[in-house]
């Protein structure tokens, strides 16, 4: 079954792959949703433990920790009420291992930072995007390395279409 440590191990291994056979071409990471967790995860463990920074992270609707996201989701509405909603489920994910903490990940992170979020998302809350920035930010020396880029309601992009934005190709450069 899916592991938080699996997931970095699987990266990493992607990491190696392409970087074997990109001659210096750039190699960013890109994670969206949970996507951004690993993304982060696998950032940090390339720097700590080899010394190599990934050219870049770009993180599409990110969370801070996977704790506060699973708060924060539409389908635990319900129980949000209810006591011991936090030890019986967000507490879980940390019993079983899975903290995908981006907030802790992105305080040791040099490499430039790029949040994309928008307004609209029902899925994971735009104030998780921006609370995730506020971190990266107080934590990197070079303040320049850190974007955050939101997309307004209207454009209907939500939680799974800033990709289909016309204008992320000029964002992103």
């Amino acid at each position: 079954h899916p592991t938080e440590s699996g997931f970095t191990t699987d990266v990493l291994a992607l990491y190696d792959w392409a970087k074997a056979r990109s001659g210096n071409s750039t190699i960013l990471f890109w994670g969206h949703s949970l996507g951004t967790g690993i993304a982060t995860n696998t950032a940090r463990k390339l720097q700590e433990e080899r010394g190599v920074q990934v050219d870049a992270v770009v993180l599409e609707s990110p969370y801070t920790n996977i704790r506060e996201a699973a708060a924060h989701i539409p389908i635990t509405t319900i129980y949000r009420q209810f006591p011991g909603f936090g030890y019986f489920i967000l507490d879980s994910l940390a019993l079983g291992d899975m903290y995908f903490a981006s907030d802790e990940n992105v305080k040791v992170l040099a490499c430039p930072l790029l949040i994309l979020h928008a307004e609209d998302d029902a899925v994971l809350p735009p104030h998780l995007g921006r609370k995730l920035f506020e971190t990266a930010r107080n934590a990197y020396k070079d303040k320049t390395k850190v974007k955050f880029i939101t997309f307004p309601e209207k454009l209907g992009l939500g939680h799974d279409y800033i990709s289909f934005n016309p204008e992320l190709p000029v964002l992103v450069k």
